[in-house]
């Protein structure tokens, strides 16, 4: 490290390689030529004086120096991406790219006549949806605009909360139809339960003040929503659903209507970007759709 210090676009290169696994995939995903992205390894190997691949027939093997330091390079590519996204947004008009964040279930089922709506308000802005259930760090930049269950601890963030949205157990008519349904929380035993594989900040957050229920418990486990709901539609099994939606899903019957559950919808800005035309076009409709579609549940059961 004594010679120079490492450029951006060296770190890059190797978070693509660590992506791909080989010479020739990192080439094709950063549009280099193959001995380009050698020669950018072997530089940053001489900075940092340490061996970031081991070369094997099967590929790019990364040492253990290369995966400590890929979180900051992570860091610092998420950091490259908000530079980009604020050098192309126009500060007085909703134009340019806004990264949004959001739980993989809200993605792919609720917020698409909302990504819609934005679109046709504001057709200068483009957006890029991250799908993921992790609590994004916004103060490292990796997304503008983030959905979350759960209420941010995170300083220097603009937060609004929308609500609470109620969960509670439902099945699909073929599975109802082999068994019967539950009277009681303590028949659940007895039935095929669709649930979690790990706890997640928010599952923790649910079942706080939820049933005990426990991962031994399910005969599907998954970390994945959409899955979850995918195999509730299907007839697996007894799951928990968000109401609102379940209102969408005409065959799916609610079953034991006293066991609910809630979760706390924020909606998170950086304070950075409140002045950023796009990023408050982008916020606002969010929060407008997003606070319909929660005062659209009902909280009332279907008739076993």
């Amino acid at each position: 490290m004594d010679q120079f210090e490492p450029e951006w676009q060296l770190y890059r290169t190797l978070l693509a390689a660590m992506q791909e696994g080989s010479l020739s995939a990192t080439a094709r995903l950063l549009g280099l030529s193959q001995p380009t992205v050698g020669r950018h390894i072997d530089a940053l190997e001489a900075a940092l004086g340490m061996s970031l691949f081991t070369r094997s027939p099967s590929g790019l093997l990364p040492t253990d120096t290369a995966l400590a330091i890929r979180p900051y390079a992570e860091r610092m590519q998420a950091t490259a991406d908000a530079l980009r996204r604020a050098a192309t947004a126009d500060k007085g008009v909703a134009r340019g790219t806004v990264r949004i964040t959001v739980a993989e279930l809200v993605g792919v089922e609720i917020l698409p006549p909302i990504l819609t709506t934005i679109r046709r308000r504001y057709p200068a802005i483009t957006l890029e949806l991250v799908l993921s259930d992790r609590v994004e760090n916004m103060l490292n930049h990796e997304a503008d605009i983030a959905v979350r269950m759960i209420e941010p601890a995170q300083d220097a963030l603009v937060a609004r909360k929308l609500g609470t949205i109620e969960l509670g157990v439902y099945a699909h008519p073929d599975y109802l139809e082999h068994h019967r349904a539950p009277r009681s929380i303590g028949e659940l035993a007895g039935h095929s339960l669709i649930g979690f594989d790990h706890e997640s900040a928010y599952i923790r957050r649910m079942l706080a003040d939820g049933p005990a229920l426990r991962r031994s418990m399910f005969a599907l486990r998954t970390d994945s929503n959409v899955a979850q709901l995918a195999a509730l539609r299907a007839g697996f099994g007894l799951g928990f659903c968000q109401a609102a939606l379940a209102r969408r899903e005409p065959r799916l019957r609610r079953v034991l209507p006293e066991l609910t559950m809630t979760l706390d919808t924020w909606l998170v800005m950086h304070e950075d970007m409140r002045h950023n035309a796009a990023c408050r076009a982008v916020f606002d409709t969010l929060a407008e759709g997003l606070t319909s579609y929660i005062g659209s549940q009902q909280v009332e059961a279907d008739s076993p």
